[in-house]
């Protein structure tokens, strides 16, 4: 099937179905060894591979700009089925973690395919809202690590405005909600002021997730749409790349980089170099099950002809 099949296969689906079913998997494929693996890194007692699976298109947490066709479109293509044959493609290729939110759909998917002999690892961002008494936030890392969730961090979406606001000790909080839980925890960001307020702070997290792109795409801001909140200007996720390196250089936890396509925009082979050269220790990637094995051949290939890096590796 080419491609503009593909394309108007799906489409035609979308306008005849608008409502996706959620049911469980019906015939999830068994867990297989990896072929050929990827390099890997540490964090904290894990074991985690360059390239993280991410898990927005598997939520349907699509950013798609103003396209708004394009999350129910793949919602229609992204079924429980299908992510069951994402999940086991990714291992196959060597990938050996996903970084996912924790929507309940898309966590019974992730248990079932754990039952039937799934091994990837789960770092998970808890939803639950972080308050002074952390009540909602501890009971949802207490429910994700009994479902056997490797790693936590807390949310981007929960970090950003804290850091903004000055409440760095809350992020401190949910960091040792998660340590408490027995698991590597890690703190999440779009905007970089929440990993200078952690560094001043020396708040005990194992590892950051962080945006880094740079804006040499089509799509990508204007110098005078830089003044604005990150949230009101879609199409960036990563305000200062070079300023982001130079505050990276000197972070000496592991560095998960996140959106260094920005959602679609920059093709991966320079995406990928760009992150690595410049500091990242991982790289996360969302990516539909057709995406995985030429992505991963380009991966390897980023990682083994990389040259010189000013960031000594961190995991």
């Amino acid at each position: 099937m080419n491609r503009r099949n593909f394309i108007t296969t799906l489409a035609a689906g979308a306008l005849a179905a608008p409502h996706v079913s959620v049911a469980a998997p019906t015939a999830p494929p068994a867990a297989q060894p990896a072929t050929d693996a990827l390099p890997t890194g540490k964090i904290g007692s894990l074991t985690v591979s360059r390239m993280l699976l991410g898990g927005n298109l598997l939520t349907h947490y699509t950013h798609s700009r103003d396209l708004k066709y394009v999350r129910n479109l793949c919602a229609h293509y992204n079924t429980p089925d299908k992510i069951m044959e994402t999940l086991a493609l990714a291992e196959r290729h060597g990938i050996n973690t996903l970084v996912i939110h924790n929507p309940p759909p898309a966590m019974s998917v992730l248990t079932k395919y754990r039952q039937q002999g799934g091994k990837i690892q789960w770092i998970i961002c808890p939803t639950a809202p972080v308050t002074p008494d952390m009540k909602a936030y501890s009971e949802m890392v207490k429910q994700l690590v009994d479902l056997g969730c490797e790693a936590l961090y807390l949310w981007g979406v929960r970090a950003d405005p804290l850091a903004i606001e000055g409440k760095v000790d809350l992020i401190a909080q949910a960091v040792e909600v998660a340590k408490e839980a027995g698991v590597p925890s890690g703190v999440g960001a779009h905007d970089l002021a929440v990993i200078t307020a952690c560094e001043e702070a020396k708040v005990p997290c194992d590892f950051y997730i962080k945006t880094f792109h740079h804006h040499k795409y089509p799509s990508g801001p204007r110098p005078e749409q830089l003044k604005g909140a990150v949230a009101e200007q879609p199409g960036y996720w990563c305000r200062d790349p070079q300023k982001t390196i130079e505050v990276m250089q000197n972070v000496t936890k592991p560095w998960i980089a996140f959106k260094i396509m920005a959602a679609g925009a920059i093709p991966p082979a320079e995406a990928f170099k760009y992150a690595f050269t410049n500091g990242a220790d991982h790289a996360l990637v969302g990516m539909f099950d057709f995406e995985i094995a030429p992505d991963v051949a380009l991966m390897k290939s980023t990682l083994a002809n990389l040259g010189p890096r000013q960031r000594p590796w961190r995991s």
